[in-house]
């Protein structure tokens, strides 16, 4: 499903933090989540495409593109969470008491902004919304 909006809400579209107008748009489609960086030229939109995160973040498998995609696995997480609380009608308040925690915490994860450790992740995950967590490792 495609929709048009007059005005990117904040959430999904941000300022990179020392950059010089570089931004991102997050979108997801079913579970996947994409992240894409554009910025701005004359009042139009310009998007930068993969290329782009080896400039920015270098090759897969340096130090710094590592952390990029770590940190994007996170982001993902929060988003995951953030949409299975909103498709079962939950506040972030609510969720937090399902699952023994608190709301602040639950809009940190949701925002990207505090590690979460694996049991309190099953618990957010299982008690909370009710879901089941599958994991996977690539080498």
């Amino acid at each position: 499903m495609v929709s048009t909006l007059e005005q990117i809400p904040i959430k999904y579209f941000k300022h990179l933090e020392g950059t010089k107008g570089l931004y991102e748009i997050r979108a997801g489609i079913g579970t996947n989540i994409f992240r894409v960086f554009c910025f701005f030229d004359e009042g139009h939109l310009i998007i930068l495409l993969n290329g782009h995160l080896d400039e920015q973040y270098g090759k897969r498998g340096t130090k710094k593109r590592e952390k990029y995609e770590e940190e994007f696995e996170s982001f993902k997480l929060g988003v995951l969470i953030q949409e299975m609380r909103e498709k079962k009608h939950l506040t972030q308040e609510q969720l937090a008491d399902k699952c023994g925690t608190t709301k602040s915490y639950i809009s940190r994860i949701e925002n990207n902004a505090s590690d979460i450790r694996l049991s309190t992740l099953m618990r957010i995950i299982h008690d909370g919304l009710g879901g089941h967590l599958k994991l996977s490792l690539t080498a």
